[in-house]
């Protein structure tokens, strides 16, 4: 056993079943992070060893365990207005990209705990105001779609929020909840939260002006990534944006999708 508490072999079974699961490629530097993060699971159970833990989660009655580790394994911090340069570029696109009589939307694909997707929101409410548009959140992880729904975070991940985004789209916690923030109701009934798999098939989810899909494609190998591009391009409407983060590139993934920008395709 090595001193992350796993052993080489129970880290490769874990390893496998992320990649068939989830499709993410998770580095042998990444072994004592998958010990820490499924410590938890292993004390609830009264297991001293992973192997015994796997063994479990992979079985017909372990579904709802399996579906925790999942969530625990694919995880990833965010905060609002993450890589602000994707933000200021769509709010000066914004009124070229909304048709008159047609619903706007974006999807914010691998959203996390819903930083992102609220952050867009709070965009298309200051830019479009009461014009037709929707926003759709999805992950992976049901644990973090639920914190989503709910809207409560720490005040810390609200770094880059402005005052006048503070002031008008979310609610400062105050005695118990001092230190937090809540997004304010009608601003959280505009986004759609909706568990999504985009390792495997897709749900009916329409066509979408821009779909955002940052810090995702890093862990994933280039077969992977061809197959996750080959889902989502076509829910792309023509002429839409697809958004990376600025440390990806999809150069090598797919040729449906130009160059406009680093991290910003369109769809011809």
């Amino acid at each position: 056993m090595s001193n992350s508490g796993i052993t080489d072999a129970d880290f490769v079974h874990f390893q496998r079943w992320l990649y068939q699961r989830a499709g993410i490629h998770m580095a042998a530097s990444k072994k004592a992070l998958v010990a820490g993060r499924l410590a938890t699971r292993l004390r609830h159970h009264g297991m001293n060893d992973h192997g015994a833990y796997f063994a479990m989660i992979t079985t017909p009655q372990g579904v709802g365990e399996a579906q925790i580790a999942l969530d625990l394994l694919t995880t990833n911090e965010t905060y609002f207005f993450r890589e602000p340069k994707h933000f200021e570029w769509l709010r000066e696109q914004l009124p070229q990209l909304q048709r008159p009589g047609r619903t706007f939307r974006l999807w914010s694909a691998a959203c996390s705990s819903g930083e992102e997707p609220y952050s867009l929101a709070m965009l298309l409410a200051d830019c479009l105001g009461e014009k037709p548009w929707e926003i759709l959140g999805s992950d992976i992880s049901t644990r973090v779609l639920e914190k989503a729904a709910r809207g409560h975070y720490p005040m810390e991940r609200a770094r880059n929020l402005s005052q006048e985004h503070l002031s008008r789209y979310c609610l400062k916690g105050i005695g118990r909840q001092a230190g937090t923030l809540l997004v304010d109701k009608p601003l959280r009934d505009r986004v759609q939260f909706l568990q999504v798999n985009l390792n495997d098939h897709l749900p009916k989810l329409g066509e979408f002006d821009v779909i955002f899909l940052r810090n995702v494609l890093i862990y994933f190998d280039v077969p992977t990534k061809q197959r996750v591009l080959s889902r989502l391009v076509p829910l792309l409407r023509s002429g839409g944006y697809f958004i990376v983060s600025h440390s990806e590139s999809l150069n090598g993934v797919t040729d449906a999708l130009a160059l406009v920008s680093p991290s910003i395709y369109r769809k011809p």
